[in-house]
């Protein structure tokens, strides 16, 4: 009988006169506020307290958004109930709220209609409706296989350390948060008591590669095997990804290295580990293995634009994403060659797909100076250079922080868990939702051209 009202609002939900953007908004927004209520409960808490809506609803919209700041420690101030809603958020979160209502539906065995299809598309980022509940499928096992593998070779390394139980727990719980590329961690100390660990390492870091580089990708590469029959997009994500992952690793080993607060005390391959590790994770997922806040500058502002850039589209990951980091590179390029079209891999790149990248980098840049600006006066104790580097990570729903998230102002976590919020949605949904509205104003006539001067 809750099986039938469940899915009989979920149907009523979806079938709504929503626009699909809208659809998901709500659809994130009533998760957040189910896991902020859950949260505030004292069962959620050790000492069995409340720990305050703000700071609940904060924590949802992190699980949820998959971003990874906290405002408390989670391994020591969420009780077992709170640390099971959290990853439960965060799986929800990381595969979509309609990937979860599909999920639901297939169970009970109930049709998916078209307008459920056209969310599953908007969603899941795709271009077409075809194949998208095949699709929602192949994404709910494969997230599960994944995380499940990750899990067991996490356990190699937690089990002889927290014993069966608790290193059972740790590896499931890690797997996921990784995967979901949510950065939360229940070690107390993020993966910095791993930091020359090899497993833990390179475990933690394929699962957050995998999880950024989106569905449609490793679907194409496990199909054809043959990098050179897979589409545009797959070569495009994974030859950005390749470039921002090793241009990351050089510039922080290169600037850390002698940084006796980060690099510095380590050996020479634990240094080459950490590099590699805070590479990965500064574009996705807010783990970290060495001390944030006792970077350089000049680094703090390498993660600050990797954050922003992201992960890639159709993925767990946020930010700008690869693909539009590309988009907008390959169109300077072509304007400073002189040629008229943007191409990549012997293709030639729509205008469309620039106007939309276009949009997607000016709407998050407006956002996140917006953001950046107001918590300059919310956050008087906090220095700029914090503030933007936290503000891009609640944005690109990375999670790193330089040690200011506990001590931010009640506005200033209202401010940052609607920006996480913002971000989760962006690139997936806004960014799509402009892009397919062209349609609406081509008309039958065109204005005569203009001349701007620009530069």
């Amino acid at each position: 009988m809750q099986e039938m009202v469940i899915i009989d609002f979920i149907n009523k939900f979806v079938e709504s006169k929503l626009n699909p953007a809208q659809v998901l908004a709500l659809g994130f927004g009533g998760l957040i506020l189910i896991g902020a209520t859950l949260l505030n409960l004292p069962l959620a808490s050790v000492d069995g307290k409340s720990i305050g809506f703000i700071n609940s609803l904060f924590t949802a919209s992190s699980a949820v958004c998959v971003t990874g700041l906290v405002v408390v420690n989670t391994a020591t101030h969420w009780s077992i109930f709170g640390k099971v809603v959290i990853i439960l958020l965060i799986q929800m979160g990381g595969l979509g709220f309609m990937t979860m209502a599909t999920l639901v539906a297939l169970i009970l065995g109930k049709r998916i209609t078209l307008k459920g299809r056209l969310l599953i598309q908007e969603g899941l980022n795709q271009l077409s409706l075809e194949g998208v509940v095949k699709l929602t499928k192949y994404v709910i096992i494969s997230t599960l296989v994944i995380e499940a593998i990750g899990a067991v070779l996490l356990s190699t390394r937690f089990i002889p350390i927290y014993g069966f139980k608790t290193g059972i727990l740790f590896s499931i719980f890690h797997s996921i948060s990784a995967f979901c590329n949510a950065g939360f961690d229940i070690t107390g100390n993020s993966i910095v008591p791993f930091v020359g660990d090899f497993i833990v390492n390179i475990t933690i870091s394929i699962l957050i590669i995998i999880g950024g580089l989106g569905y449609t990708v490793y679907i194409d590469v496990t199909t054809h095997k043959n990098l050179k029959k897979c589409s545009l997009h797959t070569k495009f994500v994974l030859f950005i990804t390749g470039i921002l992952l090793l241009a990351g690793f050089i510039f922080f080993f290169i600037v850390e290295y002698t940084n006796p607060d980060t690099l510095g005390n380590l050996s020479f391959l634990e240094k080459i580990i950490a590099s590699m590790f805070q590479s990965v994770v500064t574009r996705t997922a807010g783990f970290n293995s060495i001390d944030i806040g006792s970077i350089s500058k000049a680094t703090t502002f390498m993660m600050i634009i990797l954050m922003f850039i992201g992960g890639s589209p159709s993925s767990t990951a946020g930010g700008i994403k690869t693909t539009t980091f590309g988009v907008i590179i390959l169109s300077i390029i072509t304007v400073l060659k002189g040629k008229t079209d943007v191409e990549a891999f012997k293709k030639r790149i729509p205008n469309e797909l620039i106007f939309r990248a276009l949009a997607v980098v000016g709407i998050g840049l407006f956002l996140v100076i917006l953001v950046t600006m107001v918590l300059t006066l919310t956050e008087v104790d906090a220095t700029f250079l914090d503030i933007l580097f936290e503000t891009t990570s609640a944005f690109a729903t990375v999670g790193l922080t330089r040690g200011i998230t506990p001590d931010l102002s009640s506005l200033g976590k209202i401010i940052l868990t609607f920006t996480m919020f913002a971000g989760r949605l962006g690139p997936l949904t806004l960014g799509f939702a402009l892009a397919k509205k062209q349609d609406e104003y081509k008309g039958n006539y065109r204005y005569s051209e203009g001349k701007i001067i620009v530069g």
